[in-house]
């Protein structure tokens, strides 16, 4: 198994999409690096201040005065309560939820891009594992040596979860290296509230609680190497049933961009959060913000996406080694 995962990775350098993924996620960290300076000082110039307390209260009366239109949407209208609930939350106990410093950039980054970035580029890389090889019949030669299919499939999906922790590790590195050199490198031990829960338009604090920013990044970081563990396991399926890389690419790519716009107009559908993408978010859980569904929870969630998965994988082993191979 070993041997067959080294010929795996061997091929994925090969193909040089892992260093593209690095150069794409260092330009888009850069530029949302130059993007938040911006905001940054734009608002500091506004309101003629540093305090981070006068900067929260001028964002609390913005969303505010935008609650008082009559055309906002009514689930952003609840997103806009929860938030203000969240915001004055921090005021009263005085902690700073955005202070300057590249582990908060690291932390509002992979918020940002756990539903739709970051599942991209693992589609960009599982998309290929099997797909071209069987359109290229490259796969006829390892399926002459003496290995059981089953093992063949399970490399690959080794070399899978290899990639994908190479994504996240990636994203936390680099996001860290290049927003530090703008933000500074401090913040690991800043507190951070977690612990809030919606219900309806109301914000619940009964189980809010401070930890520590590191832990908090910690919680993040595996909550979206599981997501691209799911993300991966579909693709991998996908990769198996269709010959063509574009194709399974373009599915994928569908698939996850229909996720957002889902999550902001399903509110009444309540069978939608049955679908995967509509659970890509759970970093939402922790952070406080409202689910696309009410009731939909941490576990529910992380209970769908592990149900995908494991179906995924099920549809995988079973066509890939009783499927012909021409």
């Amino acid at each position: 198994m070993i041997n067959l995962v080294h010929n795996e990775l061997i091929k994925l350098v090969r193909k040089k999409r892992l260093y593209i993924i690095l150069a794409i996620v260092a330009v888009l960290v850069a530029l949302f690096t130059y993007a938040q300076m911006k905001e940054v000082k734009s608002l500091q110039e506004r309101l003629g201040t540093t305090d981070w307390r006068s900067q929260l209260q001028q964002d609390i009366v913005n969303t505010q005065n935008r609650l008082n239109s009559s055309t906002i949407p009514d689930d952003l209208r609840k997103y806009f309560l929860i938030r203000i609930s969240e915001q004055e939350y921090y005021l009263e106990h005085d902690v700073d939820p955005s202070a300057p410093g590249a582990p908060t950039f690291m932390r509002m980054f992979v918020e940002n891009s756990i539903d739709l970035l970051m599942p991209l580029m693992v589609v960009v890389v599982v998309g290929d594992l099997v797909s071209s090889e069987l359109s290229g019949g490259t796969i006829k030669m390892l399926l002459t040596r003496p290995v059981k299919r089953w093992r063949i499939l399970m490399s690959k999906f080794l070399t899978m979860i290899l990639s994908v922790s190479f994504i996240v590790l990636s994203l936390a590195l680099l996001s860290y290296l290049i927003s530090g050199a703008v933000f500074g490198y401090s913040g690991w031990t800043m507190p951070i509230l977690t612990g809030f829960s919606t219900n309806g338009n109301v914000l619940v604090t009964t189980n809010v609680h401070l930890i520590y920013q590191w832990q908090y990044l910690l919680m993040e970081l595996g909550l979206a190497w599981f997501v691209g563990i799911i993300v991966g396991s579909i693709t991998l399926m996908l990769s198996v049933l269709i010959r063509s890389t574009a194709a399974v690419t373009g599915v994928m790519l569908a698939t996850l961009i229909s996720g957002p716009i889902l999550a902001n107009m399903v509110s009444s559908w309540e069978s939608a959060k049955y679908l995967f993408m509509v659970n890509l978010r759970i970093t939402d859980y922790i952070s406080g913000g409202a689910p696309p569904i009410q009731g939909m929870t941490l576990g529910f969630s992380m209970i769908i996406l592990t149900i995908w998965g494991i179906a995924a994988l099920l549809v995988a082993f079973i066509t890939f080694t009783r499927r012909d191979v021409y």
